[in-house]
């Protein structure tokens, strides 16, 4: 065993815990960082014991959860032989795959191979370097934004059919909201399809070509930022091993204190008038409720 190569010792570590028992169907298998840290190896050598462990059907990706013991076996996915054919479009898939269930950071360019089966400079005949590979996993991404039926009229109803698209999005791939930023764009063509309906909806008689773009920028900002939430709570669980509601439990005694100090009234009343029944922190409806009020402000 000792001749093993560093990615079979992690296979056959996490092949006994799964068949003896000790990691039961649907429960999360270490991250590939995790993986990567505990055992001293390399992320595309985590990636690829995990690989090995989803082409033997003992475990799926459940995105957004993470790796996930299967909860019955599954069929086997071949790997892909080196003389298979590889293409651009199944890397950026299998990239999209990886950012999905562990975050934008762990996509590299060995791990893409790793994951497909092939050699690790394999990916390179197709995809320059990350940086391009992650220019096409985004605009991919934005590809699936459905388009609003053209029968909508209202500026208002384009608006939010356009807003609730781009968050539903957000929703399937919680990594694509860290992408973009205002200040520095990237013109890519799927994310231009998004911005020409959106533009289209708020070009009413009156306003200004900036007031217009200034709209579209802060309604595209409003979704994006909540959205980065979906990804932050995705690292802090991974990092943690703590849900968000096991989180809170470890602040119980710290929000005491700032609840009994006395100095914060308005809080601590506030406070005091979930004791009965809690606070759910619900993103979605954050999200309409927000759309609402900034919608409610345009004239």
């Amino acid at each position: 065993m000792t001749d093993s190569p560093p990615y079979a010792r992690i296979v056959a570590e996490l092949r006994r815990r799964i068949t003896e028992g000790e990691l039961a169907p649907g429960d999360r298998l270490p991250s590939t960082r995790q993986i990567a840290i505990r055992w001293g190896v390399a992320l595309a050598t985590a990636t690829k014991a995990l690989t090995t462990l989803k082409q033997e059907g003992l475990i799926v990706a459940e995105p957004r959860v993470g790796t996930v013991v299967a909860v019955a076996p599954t069929k086997p996915r071949p790997p892909v032989e080196l003389g298979d054919e590889l293409s651009r479009d199944r890397i950026v898939r299998a990239a999209v795959e990886i950012a999905d269930a562990e975050g934008l950071a762990a996509v590299s360019m060995r791990g893409v191979a790793a994951k497909l089966g092939v050699s690790a400079m394999s990916p390179y005949r197709h995809v320059d370097g990350k940086d391009d590979l992650v220019l096409l996993m985004v605009d991919a991404a934005y590809g699936e934004l459905e388009p609003p039926d053209p029968k909508i009229k209202s500026w208002r109803a384009r608006a939010e059919t356009g807003s609730r698209g781009l968050w539903a999005l957000y929703r399937r791939h919680p990594w694509l909201a860290q992408f973009t930023t205002l200040t520095r764009p990237v013109m890519l063509p799927n994310l231009a399809v998004h911005a020409d309906w959106m533009i289209t909806a708020l070009s009413a008689p009156g306003r200004t070509p900036t007031q217009v773009m200034n709209l579209h920028v802060l309604l595209f900002s409003y979704v994006q930022g909540i959205a980065v939430n979906l990804e932050r709570e995705a690292h802090a669980r991974a990092a943690t091993g703590l849900t968000e509601e096991e989180w809170m439990d470890t602040q119980a005694e710290q929000y005491r204190l700032v609840r009994e100090s006395g100095r914060f009234p308005a809080f601590s009343g506030l406070m005091r008038a979930f004791d009965e029944e809690g606070y759910d922190l619900d993103l979605d409806e954050i999200f309409e409720l927000g759309l609402a009020a900034l919608l409610d402000g345009i004239r």
